[in-house]
């Protein structure tokens, strides 16, 4: 799995949106051969093992290098800086795929979330729209929480990355920025706790590491107010209850992902109730094997 290339993407002043393969400490260039990230996404269907291989002959070819470091600014048009993982893909999400999910989901529920048991242990399990590309932002940008909300979490989660045929190319990094107090009022307002203005991160890249067994790793979660920690978890990818090909498949169930897209596995790590992101929050998510995913949080 160390060996697995991690793609990612970035803007460069003058050049715009490109792709690199992050080794270590360095960036390597490959948009000599993949101009845009759908490229990776299509070029995959049917060989996702060449795809690969062409990805890692390509950052061995790069005559393009800099430090990743470089990419470390916030967004702006005159500053290098990194790019979200997508570009024509969707981001959907499941949820209540794990035990922890399903307690906060009840806790916060008004009506005591009897529909959050129900689905964590159903067949069909809970699948939704989470963001566009214009919602999705990527790392040292800035995570939303909504002004008509008044208790507000990241949630970290493993992303399972598909190409247009639905065969999976890795996985990445994903925060599901939640109103609770919104969903819980009733479930039928899920669009509006979810989908709003920089309501989803993704990042720092895509471990091209194709399996249909869950990426044995740990997920970490640190929120930091005015420099200090004010929350810190962590949670075993094995606690998932639902397999790839289960979700995968209803997933693809009568829809198709022209771009590609990248299905949010579900949050295992709850703050407690009586937590809520602020303003100028620093929110943290680690997953060993793949990397950090930071980013501030602004009101919207």
């Amino acid at each position: 799995m160390n060996a697995a290339p991690l793609v990612v993407r970035y803007f460069q002043p003058g050049d715009g949106p490109r792709l690199g393969v992050l080794r270590g400490e360095t960036v390597h260039d490959i948009s000599h051969c993949f101009p845009a990230l759908v490229n990776v996404f299509r070029d995959s269907v049917g060989d996702v093992a060449g795809l690969i291989a062409a990805v890692s002959r390509a950052g061995d070819d790069a005559t393009r290098r800099f430090p990743a470091s470089d990419l470390d600014n916030a967004p702006a048009a005159d500053v290098a800086h990194w790019l979200p993982p997508v570009d024509e893909q969707e981001v959907w999400a499941a949820g209540v795929t794990y035990l922890d999910s399903r307690r906060a989901r009840q806790e916060e529920a008004a009506d005591g979330g009897d529909v959050y048991a129900r689905v964590y242990t159903a067949e069909r399990p809970e699948i939704f729209f989470k963001a566009s590309a214009k919602n999705t932002v990527g790392p040292l940008a800035a995570v939303g929480i909504r002004e008509d909300s008044r208790w507000n979490v990241p949630e970290p989660e493993l992303g399972l990355v598909v190409n247009p045929a639905m065969e999976m190319l890795g996985f990445t990094i994903g925060n599901d920025m939640s109103s609770r107090d919104i969903e819980g009022a009733n479930p039928l307002y899920l669009p509006q706790a979810k989908v709003y203005t920089a309501s989803c991160a993704v990042g720092p890249g895509i471990l091209l590491a194709p399996s249909n067994e869950w990426l044995d790793t740990t997920i970490r979660l640190v929120i930091s107010r005015a420099g200090a920690e004010v929350y810190s978890g962590s949670v075993s990818t094995s606690q998932i209850k639902r397999t790839i090909p289960e979700l995968l498949d209803y997933l693809g169930r009568s829809n198709t992902y022209p771009g590609g897209a990248i299905l949010l596995t579900g949050a295992g790590i709850v703050p407690p109730a009586e937590f809520t992101l602020q303003p100028d929050d620093v929110v943290e998510i680690t997953i060993d094997g793949i990397g950090a995913l930071k980013n501030h949080v602004i009101e919207v």
